[in-house]
């Protein structure tokens, strides 16, 4: 995992656990101080939010103590495509020039020019260098590119 994808867990995480878990639990007083809690359905609405939010907490406490966080502005920049790099490639056919990160698959946001590293392309340039051409295996067909830049930032 990324740095940034890191601190994004961190900071909902801290959100869920300040903010969104004391609201749940003032509903829940709320609700049960409307009587009976086998019909009242602001209870048990409240109660499946709870559900929800501890879920997601356990989660990402998961995903935090599982990973590893790479910065890989601290890496020797060697030129080679490694996971956190930014990727410029060009498409061989068309000319066209794209951007991308490589992240980790729960930081993977395409429009935002994220991708994951399991991802096609980014399982075809792992290990490249600058003026490499690969060709990435699309549903649509294989595409060639160029790598144009390899950055560490």
């Amino acid at each position: 995992m990324t740095v940034a994808g890191a601190e994004r867990l961190r900071e909902e995480l801290t959100q869920l656990k300040s903010v969104t878990r004391p609201r749940i639990i003032a509903a829940i007083a709320e609700a049960r101080e409307h009587g009976d809690l086998k019909e009242n359905a602001e209870y048990h609405a409240a109660r499946e939010q709870q559900s929800f939010c501890e879920g997601r907490i356990g989660e990402i406490e998961g995903k935090l103590a599982d990973s590893q966080v790479i910065d890989v502005t601290k890496i020797d920049d060697t030129g080679r495509v490694i996971f956190g790099t930014t990727v410029t490639l060009i498409n061989i056919e068309t000319d066209v020039s794209v951007t991308y990160q490589i992240v980790g698959e729960d930081e993977a946001d395409v429009p935002s020019g994220k991708i994951s590293v399991s991802s096609p392309i980014a399982r075809a340039i792992m290990g490249k260098s600058e003026g490499d051409e690969i060709v990435v295996k699309a549903p649509a067909g294989d595409i060639e590119y160029e790598i144009e830049s390899v950055k560490y930032i």
